[in-house]
């Protein structure tokens, strides 16, 4: 892409992320070709200036920049591969989710057939796509990552390459989804144990907010680098001390009738990792027993 000619671009898929993505390049002045199975989800952008595509090989042929965002991998592979469509030295930069393997063994087969191949995990919501601050992921060949990442600034000005390895995309994804899905289910239980008291979740707020800001956030870059050490202080409150504690929130939860699955779940993990010696050490060292549980 030159500053005067915007590359083209064919996108792949036109749910409402694909049709996102297709707007946003077409709204940074890259010609676009687009294919859906439906073709009715063409309409808009076609109306806005995209190229409808009335087969795969055509939409195919019309740009060297494919993006591909379908439902899954086996999907993407089956649009892609069908044996009357040349793709060979095209450049699929392909935004479908799915697992680390699946991701890996897409690129493998991509090098089979003769396609380069990037990976990617988009970290966004369709309104977020084409500004500065969306997110994708990126993992694959660097070369042919930088021969297009300028395009690719038009869908996620915060893309990030993460290196050769296509599964590294889809493994920071679903970490980060579990960490927020995990989060907010903390949150929930927190907030079924105090309604059931008839405490509003709003008059509570202010004070998880406050204990997000002074406790837990300004510990997560400590726990990172204990985790990293492989050492876990106790920082005068050992997880033999917390288990204590952990013991009261299933109490608690039992007693006012709520779920007990999560802090079972918690009490679980702190035994565990007591039995195998970490009572002295710190909270992060749950990590010992998350990354190797027993008979894993």
């Amino acid at each position: 892409m030159t500053a005067d000619k915007p590359a083209p671009v064919t996108i792949i898929g036109l749910g409402s992320m694909g049709a996102a993505l297709a707007h946003a390049f077409l709204e940074k002045g890259h010609p676009i070709t687009v294919w859906n199975r439906s073709p009715g989800k063409a309409d808009a952008l076609v109306a806005k200036g995209a190229r409808r595509a009335t087969t795969v090989a055509e939409a195919v042929a019309a740009s060297r920049l494919i993006v591909v965002c379908v439902l899954d991998y086996r999907a993407m592979r089956e649009i892609i591969g069908s044996p009357n469509r040349a793709v060979t030295g095209q450049v699929i930069v392909n935004l479908t989710s799915g697992t680390p393997k699946e991701a890996r063994e897409t690129a493998a087969w991509a090098a089979e057939i003769g396609v380069n191949y990037v990976d990617g995990a988009i970290m966004a919501i369709p309104p977020m796509i084409g500004q500065e601050h969306a997110l994708i992921f990126y993992g694959g060949s660097e070369a042919v990552y930088q021969e297009h990442a300028a395009t690719l600034a038009s869908i996620a000005g915060a893309g990030t390459y993460l290196g050769p390895d296509a599964g590294l995309p889809s493994l920071y994804d679903v970490a980060l989804l579990g960490l927020m899905w995990t989060t907010w289910l903390g949150l929930m239980h927190s907030l079924a144990l105090v309604g059931s008291e008839k405490v509003e979740a709003t008059a509570f707020m202010p004070y998880v907010q406050a204990w997000f800001e002074h406790v837990i956030a300004p510990e997560v870059s400590n726990i990172a680098t204990q985790v990293d050490a492989g050492s876990y202080p106790d920082n005068d409150s050992t997880l033999g001390m917390q288990a204590v504690t952990i013991e009261h929130l299933v109490d608690a939860s039992r007693a006012q009738q709520i779920d007990t699955a999560l802090p079972e779940l918690l009490m679980a993990r702190a035994e565990e990792a007591i039995r195998a010696g970490h009572a002295g050490d710190g909270f992060g060292s749950l990590y010992e027993v998350l990354r190797q549980p027993a008979g894993g």
